[in-house]
């Protein structure tokens, strides 16, 4: 059989090639959509022109009508105006009017009760001309009051004896009017001789001259007298030229009975009772104007008086002909004579102004159309210019995508087909290592396999980012023990902070549950990138993790500490914690941390800090941290080496774990990453699921230690909480004291019976005869056991005992601290047997002994290399392999029936590659388990081989796809012990 082809030639060329056809591909369609919308653009641009000529056409038209209706409402308001103000005039000189005309008909009744109907009469001339001329102010617009009697022309000559004057006549003086000046009433005519007469006899001073007048001579007065004591209501006069003073006036005339008539008194009845008339004379002009003169706007106003009673010649009665506004209000006049008809006809004195307050507001809304209409012209030509530029960008985002997205897949390719070979490589070493080999020939193997595994993790990182670019990152929800994940983590950088003299510790709170349900190879992947870090560019002081309880962190004082140099781990200072995580959202009152806070909630968010006293980062490099392949500067990757990719992964994996990461560094003094995580109670889980992965988990604590008491010296509070956390792992109590004599102290006193005493080297380098002195006093003590003392140093080597003290030496316990190095440690010194089980990865090698003794396993790779690494790990622990080399051959050795017991199959192979084989065989099982009835069969019920993907392309093979193609689980070269008993235990029970 073919081996599989490089990426550089045969089957790696093809793929290269639908690339570059798919690329292209999306190139030609971006084009053709940008001149798709290029066409689209410009109907769109004539079509907003038409728009904006519409706006402007429209807003014209609206600016038209407001300055209409504005203008028509100013009118409006003006006759409005107008019209309230000649009411007021017509209502003012109608209401004193009828004033006067009350009080004419008063004197009516006074004459006809003190006149008339006394003997002699109580009234003269003198006194009638005293009495109106004391009431005129009742009468303000009467001139004059007079009062003429009815003589019968039987009675004139009598009457006129009796008055001693002679009844004269009124005719001739309305047809040659006189002046006011040369008026002489001895001049007029005798009265000619008539049925009846109606003299004068009474005159207000003001109108004195007309005593002895014959009102009933004149035709106007004849009419009014004739009409007032036929209606019995007061009848005015057309207006004419007063006597004397040749102004307009009009006479109100009131007629005077000899007795009070009912109010339904016949004409007949009337005239029979009439004694006399009254009347008041009224000048219209001067009235008219006392009335206006009252009125403070009067000058703004033009009024005319008319006696309309024939509409086609109305008569003037106040007023000229002056020019004013073409409005005019026209207010009916009612003097109370039905007769008679008048009007007040007003009209403003100025003519109307501009209206500017229309003008200016449509104008200035027909300004605001305009500017708004550019503003619209000038943004859609704005958003044309961005969409263009936007539609380059998206047309160069998409080449940057494709071409980023060929990067990836160029990039995993390569690391597959690297990672292929290099699969061989360790595996050929691995199994060289079980061969006999003198210590040099060991020690060249050891150091190509670490090369080797340096690789592949470079190789893992960049399938990592790769799979994060690709959104194919996925998590795994098990059963895991963070403290132990913490362990390991510090196993695997012990060596190197000790050969650099930098102290590193972790600190777990006590709130962090034991047991977790999350992904603990991504949270080892984050925490080991992190310290990784912090290792390459940490040459003194110390690198400290701890974790806690977002909820603990946000209310406890004792997590908030102060960063100075008396409470750090190795007394140097760092940067401050706090400001690492100050922006994360789980800390601020929108952020999810009250959802973790309940009790009841199994998700727990954790708080990981990552401190270091190293060099501390670059202020102008600080923004580029998470960016993938930067480095901190040039010289960074040839000194202390790396891809620049652990931090963008970490970022990747907490965002995928609900988290935050942030940082905070301070250069020459320090680095503090910081990140937080949501994972499950694992407390508050199955007890079948604890059952099933609980033994998986190394073990933290020893029962041999239950009871025993320690007693830490140690001046720095932080360092001595470290190793308080670790030795309460083992379940022993802890006391804390800061130097020897207070632990002296403590072991003196007897209330507690201290086993072990754990000193710091810094305590006991710093006086040698003090240390002597509280060696020989704990030995002194009346305790029939004296307490193991032990020393904590970083390095065995920088410890040197400078007294030689026997058998009462202290053991010294190298740092990091870690739980089972630790209780190593105590039960040599304290001669306790250890009761356990192997360690974890002698377990994981017997364990596969156990399950993998006597399978029969088929083993399906087209490659050589690949099938003999596979076989000789599987032979390893007792299995019976066979291997063939394609997917044919491996449908052909599982058609049932058949001896195999699992079968490990390699996904990319030619012809028919894993997961089209795997799909077959489920197909052949499931035909052949429908056809095969109970009888045939007594111990197998079903054929159903378990099928575990092979493969190197850890992009591919997710777990998902396994499934869907009828796989079991997948694991990846090269195989570990680990990874083939998590798989292998799922199917096989040990025997």
């Amino acid at each position: 059989m073919g081996t599989k082809m490089g990426f550089l030639g045969g089957g790696g060329g093809k793929m290269w090639h639908k690339w570059w056809e798919k690329i292209s591909g999306q190139g030609c369609k971006i084009h053709q959509q940008y001149y798709q919308y290029i066409g689209s653009k410009k109907v769109k641009r004539a079509l907003w022109r038409k728009l904006l000529l519409t706006w402007v056409v429209g807003w014209t038209v609206v600016s038209l009508w407001i300055f209409c209706y504005m203008s028509l409402q100013g009118t409006e308001k003006r006759k409005e105006t107008l019209a309230s103000m000649c009411d007021e005039r017509a209502r003012m000189l109608q209401d004193q009017f009828n004033v006067s005309m009350n009080h004419i008909q008063a004197m009516s009744i006074l004459i006809s009760t003190f006149h008339h109907a006394k003997n002699p009469s109580a009234i003269d001339q003198n006194t009638f001309a005293r009495y109106t001329e004391r009431t005129a102010f009742e009468r303000p617009l009467t001139s004059g009051v007079a009062y003429a009697v009815r003589v019968l022309h039987s009675e004139r000559e009598q009457f006129e004896k009796q008055q001693g004057w002679t009844i004269k006549r009124m005719d001739t003086l309305e047809q040659n009017p006189v002046h006011k000046d040369d008026y002489a009433p001895e001049a007029l005519e005798p009265s000619p001789i008539q049925e009846e007469y109606a003299p004068v006899i009474f005159a207000q001073d003001t109108i004195a001259h007309v005593i002895s007048v014959n009102v009933l001579s004149g035709k106007e007065d004849r009419e009014n007298v004739l009409r007032a004591r036929e209606s019995g209501k007061g009848v005015l006069t057309a207006p004419f030229r007063l006597l004397k003073t040749n102004r307009l006036g009009v006479i109100l005339t009131f007629a005077v009975y000899k007795r009070e008539l009912p109010s339904n008194a016949t004409p007949n009845e009337r005239i029979q009772a009439t004694d006399g008339y009254l009347g008041g004379v009224f000048d219209v002009e001067s009235l008219v104007e006392k009335l206006l003169q009252q009125l403070a706007s009067k000058q703004t106003v033009i009024v005319n008086v008319y006696d309309t009673t024939n509409h086609t010649h109305p008569i003037v009665m106040y007023g000229s002909n002056e020019s004013g506004d073409v409005f005019y209000h026209v207010s009916t006049l009612n003097f109370g004579d039905p007769f008679r008809k008048h009007e007040m006809h007003c009209r403003f004195k100025q003519k109307p102004q501009w209206p500017w307050l229309a003008i200016t507001t449509s104008i200035g809304i027909l300004v605001i159309a305009l500017l708004v209409g550019h503003i619209f012209h000038v943004t859609v030509n704005r958003i044309a210019d961005v969409e263009d530029d936007c539609l380059k960008m998206m047309e160069l985002q998409k080449r940057a995508v494709a071409a980023d997205i060929a990067k990836s897949q160029f990039l995993a390719t390569v690391s597959h087909e690297i990672r292929t070979p290099m699969n061989g490589v360790l595996g050929m070493l691995h199994m060289l290592m079980d061969t006999d080999l003198d210590v040099t020939q060991q020690e060249y193997v050891r150091t190509a396999q670490e090369s080797g595994k340096a690789l592949v993790s470079l190789i893992n990182e960049v399938l990592d980012q790769a799979k994060i670019e690709f959104g194919k990152l996925e998590l795994e929800a098990v059963l895991f023990d963070i403290r132990a994940i913490l362990d390991d983590v510090l196993s695997l950088f012990s060596e190197k902070s000790k050969e650099k003299g930098v102290e590193l510790a972790v600190y777990v709170s006590d709130q962090v549950p034991e047991l977790l349900i999350g992904d603990p190879g991504r949270f080892r992947q984050i925490i080991t990138n992190l310290m990784g870090n912090s290792i390459k560019f940490t040459d003194k002081g110390h690198i400290f993790v701890t974790i806690h309880l977002v909820e603990e962190v946000v209310h406890s004082i004792e997590v908030d500490k102060e960063s100075n140099s008396e409470n750090t781990l190795s007394g140097s200072p760092v940067a401050d914690s706090r400001r690492s995580w100050e922006g994360f959202k789980a800390f601020s009152q929108e952020g999810p941390l009250g959802s973790f806070s309940s009790p009841s909630n199994d998700l727990v968010n954790l708080i990981v800090s990552v401190e270091d006293t190293g060099e501390g980062i670059p202020l102008e490099s600080q923004p580029l941290i998470f960016t993938p392949f930067m480095q901190v500067g040039s010289s960074t990757s040839r000194k202390h080496g790396g891809t620049g990719i652990g931090l963008s992964i970490s970022k990747c994996l907490v965002g995928l774990m609900n988290g935050e990461i942030g940082f905070v560094s301070i250069p020459k003094i320090g680095s503090t990453f910081t990140f937080t995580a949501v994972f499950t109670n694992g407390f508050r889980s199955s007890n079948e699921c604890k059952i099933q992965q609980i033994n998986d988990q190394p073990q933290s604590a020893s029962s041999e230690f239950e009871g025993m008491t320690a007693l830490i010296i140690d001046p720095r509070p932080v360092r001595a909480k470290v190793s308080r956390y670790h030795i309460q792992r083992l379940g022993i109590r802890v006391e804390m004291v800061s130097d020897l004599n207070q632990g002296l102290s403590t072991i003196s006193n007897g209330n507690i019976v201290i086993n072990m005493v754990l000193i710091e080297q810094e305590v006991w380098d710093r006086d040698f005869g003090l240390s002597f002195h509280f060696v020989n006093n704990t030995r002194k003590n009346d305790h029939e056991v004296p307490p193991k003392l032990f020393i904590l140093v970083n390095s065995s080597s920088s410890f040197k005992a400078s007294m030689n003290l026997g058998v009462h030496t202290p053991t010294v316990i190298t740092k990091p601290l870690r739980a089972s190095m630790l209780a190593a440690s105590l039960q040599r010194a304290m001669g306790v047997q250890n009761q356990g089980a192997p360690r974890n990865r002698e377990l994981q090698s017997l364990s596969l002994r156990h399950l993998l003794r006597g399978r029969k396993i088929l083993i399906v790779d087209d490659n050589s290399v690949n099938r003999a690494v596979a076989a000789g790990a599987l032979k390893k622990y007792g299995a019976d392999v066979v291997c063939v080399s394609s997917g044919k051959d491996a449908i052909s050795s599982l058609k049932p029936p058949h001896q195999f017991d699992a079968c490990f199959m390699d996904i990319q192979m030619p012809e028919m590659d894993g997961f089209e084989a795997t799909k077959r065989i489920r197909e052949m099982e499931d035909k052949v388990n429908r056809e095969v009835s109970m009888d045939d069969t007594e111990n197998i019920t079903n054929w159903h081989v378990p099928i575990l993907a092979m493969t190197a392309d850890v992009i591919q093979a997710t777990h998902e796809k396994c499934l869907e193609n009828g796989m079991v689980g997948y694991v990846s070269k090269p195989f570990e012990a680990e990874q083939l008993y998590r798989e292998v235990s799922r199917f096989f029970q040990s025997s």
